[in-house]
């Protein structure tokens, strides 16, 4: 067994969350809220990789939005009455007013981000930054799993990760970002994640072309920002559609996203959840926001009217090749409609590409093998989002924030159920923990060593 350091604190927590964005935030909110009552939890600590709070930084473009109601907050949907709502924050930040009078119900991506860390620094004394989760070790006692041993590195690999207990899982640690196969992101080839701290060193500061890859929401988004900000540079938008295909986000489309679809989802056949997946699939993947299409549109157009085209739209069109050079990137564009190849120099390729989720079984290491699967490799997850395991496994792991689309459908990775979802991992650990000490011995004392399952 490693060399490891035992946290400060060496009791076994009630809960422990791998991962701090918004989905454990709002766990963390709702923990702290249910200081009474069947879903109180008496110890929580969360383990975040990063130095400090954030989401998707990188993306905080000055004119970005977003691309849900502020009412789906943290948690609203879980208690109208919180303290915590977003609303809330507009009133301690002295903006309550001006946002009424604003008659608009999509805040900026930098706000919300602002009103995330509010939030995150209310709960400050549960997180544990800095903490880089490298395994997850079962705890054995007279044949049960009765708890789990989270390593977490906090320094140099060389140093040994600390550890830290606890009875329940709840892994929160969102999506990775996807690249196609053969690129390898550099200095001049980037993922659109880290559009905007890249930009800050880039070199030269004065770039003359940018190829983007892509054609969901992220890369419109970065073509538009791109196309305003060097205003010298010409910037290439390449993918396979014929064009942007807007987002649906009529009133009726948008139930996919209600807490009671989840449930719908859930217990719907297979082959309706994969209907349900493609006919809907319009309202957030690959998809951009009307207003962003018309922008480009309007500005290729004009382009066009006066004769200088820096605004080009390669559809219909993939990257076969991505090759750094000593000034920048080339990229061998192939045209799907007549396999001609066009070769682009430039100085940056951004790739927007989207992410996937994060295999929970590749985190939880030996731990994984307590864990079913379905058919097709999958977790097998109850409607609280519990992970199912071997009949001798007493402790619990939950998902959140990816890793549960094929069954709780779309929204399993987006804001819109984040406060619902919240309320039911809580309620079901309590839930689980009545049945347990209504049956277990108290005195009993933890095995270390697993017996081969």
């Amino acid at each position: 067994m490693s060399r490891t350091n035992r946290s400060d604190d060496s009791q076994v927590h009630d809960l422990l969350g791998i991962g701090f964005g918004p989905s454990n935030l709002a766990l963390a909110i709702a923990i702290r809220e249910a200081t009474a009552g069947p879903g109180r939890i008496d110890s929580a600590v969360f383990l975040e990789r990063q130095p400090s709070f954030g989401w998707h930084r990188g993306m905080l473009l000055d004119d970005a939005t977003m691309q849900v109601s502020f009412l789906k907050d943290l948690v609203t949907l879980r208690n109208p009455t919180s303290e915590f709502s977003f609303l809330c924050y507009l009133q301690s930040r002295g903006r309550l007013i001006d946002f009424i009078n604003h008659k608009n119900l999509f805040p900026s991506r930098v706000e919300f981000h602002d009103y995330l860390e509010w939030a995150a620094a209310q709960v400050d004394d549960m997180i544990r930054y800095g903490h880089d989760v490298v395994d997850v070790r079962p705890v054995w006692q007279d044949g049960e799993l009765d708890h789990f041993e989270v390593l977490a590195q906090t320094g140099p690999c060389s140093a040994a990760p600390v550890s830290y207990r606890a009875r329940n899982l709840v892994l929160g640690v969102g999506l990775r970002p996807y690249l196609p196969e053969g690129v390898t992101l550099d200095t001049r080839v980037w993922h659109s994640r880290d559009l905007l701290p890249n930009l800050r060193g880039l070199v030269p500061s004065a770039p003359s072309r940018f190829v983007v890859v892509g054609a969901g929401q992220s890369a419109a988004e970065a073509v538009d920002h791109l196309h305003r900000e060097f205003p010298t540079a010409e910037v290439c938008a390449v993918f396979s559609r014929y064009g942007y295909s807007p987002a649906d986000d009529s009133a009726f489309a948008n139930r996919i996203f209600d807490p009671g679809a989840v449930q719908e989802f859930f217990t719907a056949p297979p082959e309706v959840k994969a209907m349900m997946l493609a006919y809907h699939g319009n309202t957030n993947y690959s998809v951009v926001d009307q207003e962003l299409i018309d922008e480009l549109y309007r500005r290729v157009y004009q382009e066009k009217v006066r004769g200088i085209e820096r605004l080009r739209i390669l559809n219909l069109s993939r990257p076969v090749e991505t090759v750094r050079t000593p000034d920048g990137v080339r990229m061998v564009v192939e045209s799907l409609v007549t396999n001609e190849k066009m070769v682009l120099d430039a100085d940056v390729a951004v790739f927007a590409t989207g992410y996937r989720p994060v295999d929970p079984f590749d985190l939880l290491g030996e731990t994984a093998q307590v864990c079913l699967r379905d058919e097709a490799g999958r977790a097998l997850v109850d409607r609280d989002y519990r992970l199912r395991t071997l009949p001798e496994v007493r402790a619990g792991i939950y998902l959140q924030g990816g890793g549960t689309e094929h069954s709780h459908g779309i929204s399993s990775s987006l804001l819109s159920n984040t406060a619902v979802r919240a309320a039911e991992i809580l309620d079901s650990i309590a839930a689980h923990a009545a049945t347990v000490d209504a049956v277990t011995p108290m005195d009993r004392q933890p095995e270390y060593a697993a017996p081969g399952v």
